[in-house]
């Protein structure tokens, strides 16, 4: 089977195990945004039995391949025609198939302080909202950086054995064992951030990748040098003007990038804002390959920006 990017390749090689061989596209650390596939990637989509790929047009490059190959009939997975979409300007979102409705956080719409929705019990079980809603939107209307949420994660796993299942490979045990330990690893994320004060969970970003992580583990996004889901937008004197004020008024702590980012637009603000900058890995899977050596380094890297 192929995978579009590497840290959803991490994920589906932990649950096909040696069941299928897994071939990912985008070399690591690439920026989806902007990648392009060349002849060799979109024949090994046409010869695939599955494609999984992430959806909401992360892999801009690839959408009009992965059109080709549905028409020719390769079964397509879109990992986030599974879940409820997070709309750019959403705060807050929960997993039981409800948006939340303001920015609060409130303990009604997700609540974190310990009867959390996401501990472990039957709100992400077979009867999750999140599967196969889906199907009926377009893959191009949302944030698509679910991965930052290993909750979200967790949400995909059921449906993806599903259609592993529908071309001959049975994955349905190790399915729940994955989903457990997806619930886990939130936990041990949601310690390490524990350390930052609720007070400094503000974030300024390169892009808009942040999106699912702040809304799960309750950040207040502040902002991004290029305001845009995507890397590919332009930066302008208007949005980074608007992005200054934001930073002075709320007291935002450190400034974080990523790749795809200019490094020189970012470095510029720092400089007139006085914040230092942290590069966040949020494309990029770490070596020893593991979605949850990713996702604890990521929230290391977050807390340690804001509270070193």
């Amino acid at each position: 089977m192929v995978v579009t990017h590497e840290l959803l390749g991490a994920v589906v090689r932990d649950l096909v195990g040696d069941a299928a061989s897994v071939a990912v596209l985008m070399p690591n650390g690439t920026d989806p945004h902007d990648w392009e596939p060349s002849a060799k990637d979109i024949e090994a989509l046409n010869a695939a039995d599955l494609v999984v790929a992430n959806g909401l047009d992360l892999e801009a490059g690839l959408v009009e391949a992965l059109e080709g190959a549905e028409v020719a009939g390769i079964p397509v997975f879109h990992a986030t025609d599974h879940l409820e979409v997070l709309e750019a300007e959403e705060h807050g979102h929960s997993h039981d198939g409800d948006k939340v409705e303001d920015e609060s956080h409130s303990a009604e719409a997700d609540d974190h302080s310990g009867e959390d929705d996401h501990s472990g019990e039957d709100d992400h079980s077979g009867e999750d909202d999140h599967s196969g809603e889906g199907d009926d939107h377009a893959h191009g209307e949302g944030d698509p950086h679910f991965w930052t949420d290993p909750l979200a994660m967790a949400d995909i796993i059921e449906p993806l054995a599903i259609a592993l299942g529908e071309v001959g490979v049975d994955v349905a045990n190790r399915a729940d064992e994955l989903v457990g330990e997806l619930r886990e690893l939130d936990g041990e994320v949601t310690t390490i951030l524990g350390e930052i004060r609720p007070d400094r969970r503000r974030l300024v970003t390169g892009h808009e990748s942040l999106g699912w992580f702040a809304a799960h583990y309750e950040f207040e996004l502040v902002g991004a040098v290029i305001p845009s889901l995507s890397t590919a937008a332009d930066v302008n004197a208007a949005d980074l003007a608007e992005l200054r004020e934001a930073i002075e008024e709320t007291g935002v702590e450190v400034i974080f990038t990523e790749s795809g980012t200019p490094s020189y637009v970012v470095e510029a603000l720092a400089d007139e804002v006085g914040l230092p900058v942290v590069e966040l890995a949020t494309h990029l899977l770490p070596d020893d390959g593991s979605y949850r050596t990713f996702m604890i380094e990521l929230a290391n890297d977050v807390t340690t920006g804001i509270t070193a």
